[in-house]
């Protein structure tokens, strides 16, 4: 997992804290989601067409912040030490990666979500 909490805090506000910024990551996957799917049938496509490539979209997103996420398992110390054997300044690290990951994923997730539930709402509607 990751080394020392940047706030300080303790390990349960840190953990808090990623699920937290993974819930926002969520959220904002689900609203892009909803909107998306709002703007395609506004711009003139039928709703399942633009409910197919936009959850496939949001799975995309979240199939590779899984493939980024395990790269970062995989290969992240790896990385971590061949950076310091190049004597880069980079910051990079595999703790901050797998949250990157996670928080794309998030996203990807909501979006599912988002898209699932707006074709829901619109059937009625549409």
């Amino acid at each position: 997992m990751s080394s020392a909490d940047p706030s300080g805090g303790d390990g349960s506000s840190a953990l808090r804290e990623r699920v937290r910024e993974i819930g926002r990551a969520a959220l904002l996957g689900a609203a892009l989601g909803a909107f998306g799917l709002v703007a395609f049938v506004v711009a003139g496509e039928t709703l399942q067409f633009a409910s197919e490539k936009l959850f496939a979209l949001a799975a995309l997103v979240f199939g590779f912040s899984l493939l980024g996420w395990s790269g970062s398992v995989f290969a992240g110390r790896g990385m971590e030490n061949f950076q310091k054997h190049l004597g880069g300044r980079s910051d990079w690290s595999a703790a901050d990666s797998r949250q990157a990951m996670a928080v794309l994923g998030g996203v990807g997730v909501g979006g599912m979500v988002g898209v699932s539930v707006g074709t829901a709402l619109l059937a009625n509607v549409v």
